[in-house]
């Protein structure tokens, strides 16, 4: 057990470990007018403290925790378990998929947020330690996100094991100097009565508020712990939450007020200047590689929710390469990769500082929990009778509290920062991942007007039997109602039939993993040619030649799968302006069915064993 912890504390705490580099700092922006006096600090304190214990403790690591999808959690997970306890084809299981999408856009906001802040929030130690280095700052930090991204495609299976060691050293260390300034200025310490951040509002009123939009900041990451149940469980991310992560930040956060107490000018850097002199480069060091791993975590959270995203039909195929040959689940997409560069180093350069993207960053981190909050409130409604009654209250809380952040960050937008910027990036991502889906069914839809029935088929089989020829032949199919269009145009254009012919249709199931019999069924239709179902969770990377192995060795015992030839079709989709979508959600769509993965890539087959078939659509 104390393994695991360590190796969560790793991965799964390094987003939030690495708020005290600027949520402080951002707290007394001037922007909030507020003055450095010791009902302020003590206030905003306070009101961090709780912030942690309610949304972090509370709502995450005890409520949320308990809502694994057959052991998975994240965003995606929990959507497939609303739908499931609502069905997802009715009016609100629909609505929960669009919560679901949206939530899961606003995650890839957070991606690309994440790594310039941490790392420039890191980095600008060098401001204190030099003054001169001021304007090294942003170049080492683009140079450090280069190599981050550059680094992706090895994988995280090697040096994943020192990530725990590293980020249990940085929480040790920013707990130790935290513990220091506590002991210099004790009376911090009162902020751990709620009666400050309540008298925080009655002082400030309306700046109160909106200084909600950097309180927000301390809890930034806490979405993040859900995300990493599968790989952990929910012992060990409790275990490392409550018996290490939390006491070190609650130190460091109340640290940083003892400073501000005694001395107000430390708000030009809180986080460094509470550091003795001796020990600021070493902790920058350490900072900046806390900062990488933290950015590492939402990378690889990124490439997971997009493969499952594309196995749950929101995404169009990409490129999947596994990263490791002990864990499934750590896979790499090149071109999420190249998107969340090109994203990171634009908000780096366009916004200069941690704390110029701080206006930015909560805005997604609040909409994702707010979405989170409200599937939540639906898995307990639908699935927990015996808990419901105690959870259902709570998510009210939880509720009012998420809109209130949502509200001070949303203020942002009116205010001339770059607040817009996190909700473009969201709004982005949801259209395309809704064009996908909307244009997927359309496609479907024109294949059911313009198919031909597999039960016609078989009937036209049995009434002209063509030449049969060695081999066996596999067909992909999308539709199990309607007769594969490779295998009619194999039919029509040579004339014959090979001895065996399987028609594969490849399901994703909300579920994780299938494992065991339910991988795979078979019904066979006509005399050699079988429909095959294959089934697979969202967060596995479909295989269909392994998947199919079971039935050359027992089911099917006369087949060749070695010699097997694969018929995939291609279709190039054309947009009208009278039907379906609007034209430019057609163009959209269109686009990306051009730029989509082969289904031979996706789905494993081999090249020399592939025939390939082209057909024009129009939606």
């Amino acid at each position: 057990m104390a393994a695991l912890v360590i190796a969560a504390v790793g991965v799964v705490f390094g987003d939030i470990g690495t708020s005290p580099l600027y949520a402080v700092k951002e707290m007394f922006n001037p922007q909030y007018g507020l003055t450095l006096d010791a009902a302020s600090i003590k206030g905003l304190m306070s009101l961090g403290f709780w912030a942690l214990m309610f949304v972090v403790s509370v709502k995450y690591v005890i409520v949320i925790l308990r809502a694994d999808n057959n052991g998975e959690g994240g965003i995606m997970a929990l959507t497939a378990l609303a739908q499931r306890g609502l069905s997802a084809s009715s009016r609100w299981g629909y609505l929960a998929g669009i919560v679901g999408i949206f939530g899961a856009a606003l995650f890839l906001g957070d991606s690309m947020l994440t790594p310039a802040i941490s790392v420039l929030g890191a980095v600008e130690g060098l401001q204190i330690v030099a003054p001169a280095l001021a304007p090294w700052v942003l170049p080492l930090s683009v140079v450090i996100l280069t190599g981050l991204f550059a680094f992706q495609r090895f994988g995280t299976a090697r040096v994943g094991r020192a990530f725990g060691p590293l980020m249990a050293l940085w929480f040790l260390a920013i707990g130790a100097v935290g513990l220091r300034g506590i002991i210099g200025e004790p009376g911090i310490l009162a902020a751990v009565n709620p009666i400050w951040a309540l008298n925080f509002f009655v002082l400030h009123g309306w700046h109160a508020t909106l200084v909600l939009g950097a309180v927000v900041l301390i809890v930034t990451g806490g979405e993040a712990l859900y995300a990493d149940l599968g790989h952990f469980g929910t012992r060990p991310i409790r275990w490392g939450w409550f018996g290490f992560v939390l006491p070190a930040l609650v130190l460091n956060y109340f640290g940083q007020g003892a400073l501000l107490l005694g001395n107000p000018g430390a708000i030009a850097n809180p986080f460094y200047l509470l550091v003795p002199g001796w020990a600021q480069i070493p902790m920058i060091v350490l900072a900046t590689a806390a900062a990488a791993v933290a950015s590492q975590a939402v990378i690889t959270g990124a490439f997971s929710l997009g493969a499952q995203a594309i196995n749950l039909g929101y995404l169009p195929r990409l490129r999947i390469h596994y990263t490791s040959d002990v864990s499934m689940g750590q896979v790499y997409l090149p071109a999420i990769n190249r998107l969340l560069f090109v994203c990171t180093i634009a908000l780096a350069i366009g916004f200069g500082s941690s704390s110029a993207l701080a206006t930015a960053y909560g805005l997604s981190v609040t909409g994702t929990m707010l979405m989170d909050t409200l599937l939540l409130a639906v898995v307990a409604y639908t699935t927990w009778q015996r808990a419901r009654r105690w959870i259902l209250p709570l998510c009210v809380g939880f509720l009012m509290v998420d809109l209130a952040f949502l509200f001070a960050n949303g203020a942002k937008l009116f205010s001339g920062g770059g607040a817009w910027v996190t909700l473009a990036i969201g709004l982005a991502a949801f259209t395309m991942m809704r064009t996908w889906r909307r244009g997927r069914a359309l496609l479907h839809a024109e294949w059911q007007v313009q198919g031909l029935s597999l039960d016609a088929f078989v009937a036209g089989l049995k009434r002209h039997p063509p030449q049969r020829v060695p081999g066996t032949a596999i067909f992909l199919n999308s539709n199990v109602d309607i007769a594969p269009r490779t295998l009619i145009a194999n039919l029509k254009h040579n004339k014959v039939l090979h001895r065996h012919n399987l028609i594969v249709h490849v399901k994703s199931e909300p579920i994780p993993y299938v494992t065991g019999e339910s991988r795979l069924s078979v019904q066979t239709i006509a005399d050699t040619l079988h429909l095959v179902v294959l089934r697979f969770g969202f967060m596995e990377i479909p295989n269909v030649p392994a998947a199919l192995a079971p039935l050359g060795a027992g089911t099917l015992p006369d087949l060749n799968l070695d010699d097997a030839i694969y018929f995939t079709s291609r279709e190039t989709v054309l947009a009208s302006r009278d039907r379906g979508m609007p034209w430019w959600r057609d163009k959209l769509f269109a686009a990306m069915h051009l730029n989509a993965a082969a289904a031979s890539d996706y789905f494993r087959i081999p090249p020399n064993r592939l025939l390939e078939l082209g057909a024009p659509v129009r939606i």
